[in-house]
């Protein structure tokens, strides 16, 4: 395990926890009638939620501005950490954040938050629904270390969702590979959209070649599977499972979310 991994979380196979903002201004999905207060009603009632079902870290994420871009408006940032901003005094745990799907702008939040590490595409080379997707990891990592945030941890997604990769090595080799040449802190595997799992081959093919460096099933896990997935990888990123009726959209249940804490702590063996 890195360093930074290590000291981030208080267990070896950490839960997080998405907190999915709604639509923010400037995307098509906003809420305009409701605003900026409902967008910090709607997280906050999230976030109680996930923290009294005893998520081990959350992370906050703006999956509802679709169409996605690569470059973000500036208030899709600006807003985030408004928001987070406002909840700051409620959050007593570690917690992340990703700007989709813009490297620059995920960093920057994480400066302006405090958050304690970041989810993106940092690397490989991609034919995805938002077009040519070429992440820059010398330039993340760069300008995170510019901000004075070396401290930050950098989660890297090594298979991008709504995209085909265009690089031909298998999964397992571009993850050594990314390993060796760009420094994450932690690998992340996903399915092919948000919501649908990796798949357990693809976790164990990385995991084999990365027995050193923590790999984390990024999509998909469900509560029927939470124990085989954290049999293998060193965590997961959950988000639509925890939701009402499970749909990605809605806001978290409770009982959904409390009841895959009791399934993953008795998987871990707390």
């Amino acid at each position: 395990m890195t360093q930074k991994f290590r000291r981030l979380f208080a267990t070896a196979k950490p839960v997080i926890a998405m907190v999915h903002l709604g639509a923010l201004p400037g995307s098509p999905l906003y809420d305009a009638e409701g605003g900026v207060d409902a967008l910090v009603a709607g997280a906050a009632k999230d976030l109680d939620a996930l923290q009294k079902a005893g998520v081990d870290a959350v992370m906050f994420g703006n999956e509802n501005d679709r169409p996605y871009e690569f470059e973000v408006d500036p208030a899709s940032t600006a807003t985030m950490a408004y928001v987070i901003g406002r909840l700051a005094e409620r959050i007593s745990i570690p917690f992340g954040v990703n700007v989709l799907w813009d490297p620059t702008a995920t960093v920057a939040l994480a400066a302006a938050t405090g958050a304690a590490f970041v989810r993106e595409i940092f690397t490989g080379t991609y034919a995805s629904d938002m077009g040519p997707w070429t992440p820059d990891a010398g330039r993340a990592m760069r300008y995170r270390d510019r901000l004075h945030r070396s401290d930050l941890a950098m989660l890297y997604n090594i298979s991008a969702e709504f995209a085909y990769s265009l690089d031909r090595r298998s999964l397992p080799d571009r993850a050594r590979s990314a390993v060796f040449s760009s420094i994450p802190d932690a690998i992340l595997v996903s399915g092919q959209i948000t919501g649908e799992a990796a798949a357990l081959s693809d976790l164990e093919g990385v995991k084999k070649v990365l027995p050193d460096t923590p790999v984390l099933a990024n999509t998909g896990v469900r509560h029927e599977t939470v124990g085989a997935v954290l049999g293998i990888a060193d965590g997961c990123i959950v988000g639509s499972s925890l939701k009402v009726d499970g749909n990605t959209w809605n806001p978290v249940d409770p009982e959904r979310a409390a009841e895959f804490m009791r399934l993953a702590r008795a998987a871990r063996g707390d």
